[in-house]
C-alpha cells in the first residue's frame, strides 16, 4: 500500500471547523520566592505567549497534514478577536466564517506556570448560548461556504455556546442537501442534537456522560457495544468512532465494527490528542479510505501527538513514517 500517495490526498481539502475558538495565553516564569503580601508564589516574568486553542486547534491539525480550514464561530468585537485573527493568519488558517459580534467576549485562557508548574488558570470568557441573530449569522455564513465548495465539516464543540441545536440541525440538514461529509467531536450538552452526521467520535468518558451510562470498559464489552447500538439509534450516524485511551480506539459501520489497540507511547501529555484524533480521521473520511484504515491511521496520529507537551500538532511526515511501520507489518 502506497500510503505517500494516500496522504497525498489531503493536500488542499476543504475543512469548515465551526466551533468553539479560542486562544490559549501563557505566561511563564520563575518562582524564586513568596510574596509577602498573601502565601502565594512571585513569578518573574520570562515569556509570554499566545496559541490557537479550541476548534483552531483542529484547523491547525488540518493544516500541518496539507489541508485548507475554514473556521467559523462567533467572537467578540475586541481586542483578543483581532489577536486571534492574527494568529490564525500567521497559522494560513482562513477566518472567513467568523462572525464578530459586539455582544460577546473572545475567549482568553491564561495558563501562569512558574518552573514548569502550572500555577493558576484565568478563563475570560462567556458560555451562554449565542444569541438568535448570532446564530442566524452564523448558519448564514456556513451555507455560503458550502456553496462556494467544501470536502468536509468538523463540529468541534467545547460547551462554550457557539454550537446551539438551532445551528447543529440546521447546518447538518444543509450539509447533507449538498452531500457534505460531517464528523463530530462532541461534548456533553449537545449530545444527542448531532443526528444524520457522517461520523461522530466521542471518547468513551463523553460517550458515558451523552448516554447517562456507567459501565467498565474493561469488564464489560457488550455493555459498552449496547451503548453504540443505542448511540446509533438516537443519531442515525453512518460511524461510530470511539476512542478509549489506553484501550485504544474502536469504529463502526453498517454493522461491521473492530477494535484497535493502543500502540505503546511515553506519554507525555493527552492535551489536544482529541483535536488531532478527529482531524485525521476527517481527512481519511473525505479521501475515501476504509473505516478500518480511518482508525488505524487516526488511532496512530492520537498516540504520537501525546507523546509531546502540550496542545500540538503533529507532522505529517511524522505520521506517515510511523503508519509505513505499524500497518505494513
Amino acid at each position: 500500500m502506497d500510503f505517500k500517495e494516500l496522504f497525498n490526498q489531503f493536500n488542499g481539502k476543504r475543512i469548515l471547523v465551526i466551533g468553539d475558538v479560542m486562544i490559549d495565553s501563557y505566561l511563564r516564569g520563575k518562582v524564586n520566592r513568596v510574596s509577602p503580601e498573601a502565601p502565594v508564589p512571585i513569578v518573574s516574568l520570562e515569556k509570554e505567549e499566545d496559541r490557537l486553542g479550541g476548534a483552531a486547534n483542529v484547523a491547525v491539525n488540518l493544516v500541518s497534514m496539507g489541508a485548507k480550514p475554514i473556521i467559523c464561530s462567533v467572537i467578540g468585537d475586541d481586542s483578543q478577536a483581532v489577536s486571534l485573527q492574527k494568529l490564525l493568519k500567521s497559522a494560513a488558517i482562513s477566518a472567513e466564517g467568523l462572525v464578530c459580534s459586539p455582544n460577546r467576549i473572545t475567549t482568553v485562557k491564561t495558563r501562569i506556570i512558574g518552573n514548569n508548574q502550572q500555577l493558576l488558570r484565568i478563563d475570560s470568557e462567556q458560555t451562554h448560548a449565542i444569541s438568535q441573530e448570532e446564530e442566524i449569522a452564523l448558519i448564514q455564513k456556513v451555507k455560503s461556504l458550502i456553496d462556494t465548495g467544501v470536502d468536509g465539516i468538523i463540529f468541534e464543540d467545547y460547551n462554550k455556546g457557539v454550537l446551539t441545536e438551532y445551528c447543529i440541525s440546521h447546518i447538518i440538514e444543509y450539509a447533507n442537501a449538498n452531500n457534505v461529509i460531517t464528523a463530530v467531536d462532541p461534548k456533553k450538552e449537545n449530545f444527542l442534537a448531532y443526528k444524520n452526521v457522517t461520523l461522530f467520535k466521542p471518547n468513551l468518558k463523553e460517550l458515558k456522560e451523552g448516554l447517562g451510562l456507567d459501565f467498565s470498559f474493561a469488564q464489560e464489552r457488550l455493555k459498552f457495544e449496547e451503548a453504540i447500538a443505542l448511540l446509533e439509534k438516537e443519531l442515525n450516524n453512518s460511524i461510530s468512532f470511539v476512542t478509549l485511551s489506553e484501550y485504544g480506539v474502536f469504529i463502526k459501520k453498517e454493522g461491521e465494527q473492530s477494535y484497535y489497540q493502543a500502540h505503546l507511547r511515553n506519554i507525555s501529555d493527552v492535551s489536544g490528542a482529541g483535536d488531532t484524533v478527529i482531524s485525521v480521521a476527517m481527512l481519511c473520511l473525505v479521501a475515501g479510505f476504509s473505516i478500518d484504515l480511518i482508525a488505524q491511521i487516526a488511532n496512530i496520529a492520537g498516540g504520537l501527538v501525546c507523546e509531546k507537551s502540550g496542545v500540538v500538532s503533529i507532522e505529517k511526515d511524522q505520521l506517515l513514517l510511523e503508519t509505513q511501520k505499524i500497518i505494513s507489518r
